[in-house]
């Protein structure tokens, strides 16, 4: 029981008709629910990350708002720790440090969204704290970005940003490949 499966910020503002859409969600979302159903077979901590906007100027994961909420495929039960964060990082200013290190927790299994945003600032912040990451890259899910007048495709923000984690931070695999090996 070293291992916890660490899902972020899968809420409805990220699916169709949510105040900040991704590109393929439901797929990343999908992907996520197997990891979810086979650490509750195993029995194994799980630990929901929600993001409730605490900026005056947010427009999306408004408290108290449908789009907060945690989206249905992997909606937390009562017996799973859900941690509320206001930053990309899950580790800042929340209780999820002391939280895993209360279970003894030394390999995490990441997925969720932003690929490029949270999941990237967790992972690397897990792996400073001595963490062994595995993110699992077809359960995460990002969007086209734009830098100096480019349009960079949400398909070559996912891409770029897994392997960069992959070089130090992080295995990356995807769903089908992590639940076969376990």
């Amino acid at each position: 029981m070293d291992t916890a499966l660490i899902i972020i910020d899968i809420q409805n503002d990220y699916f169709q008709n949510g105040k900040a859409e991704l590109v393929h969600p439901e797929k990343a979302s999908a992907n996520a629910k197997l990891l979810l159903e086979q650490f509750r077979k195993k029995n194994l901590p799980i630990v929901h990350i929600q993001h409730i906007a605490s900026r005056p100027d947010a427009t999306f994961f408004i408290s108290c708002t449908t789009g907060a909420e945690i989206h249905h495929d992997v909606q937390p039960t009562d017996q799973e720790q859900i941690i509320i964060k206001h930053y990309p990082n899950s580790f800042r200013e929340t209780d999820l440090l002391e939280y895993l290190n209360s279970k003894n927790i030394t390999d995490l299994v990441i997925c969720g969204m932003q690929t490029h945003m949270c999941v990237d600032a967790t992972t690397r912040a897990a792996k400073d704290f001595g963490f062994n990451c595995t993110v699992i890259g077809d359960a995460c899910a990002t969007k086209d970005l734009a830098v100096n007048g480019a349009t960079v495709k949400a398909d070559d923000v996912q891409t770029a940003f897994l392997s960069a984690l992959s070089y130090f931070y992080s295995s990356v695999m995807n769903a089908e490949e992590y639940l076969k090996q376990e």
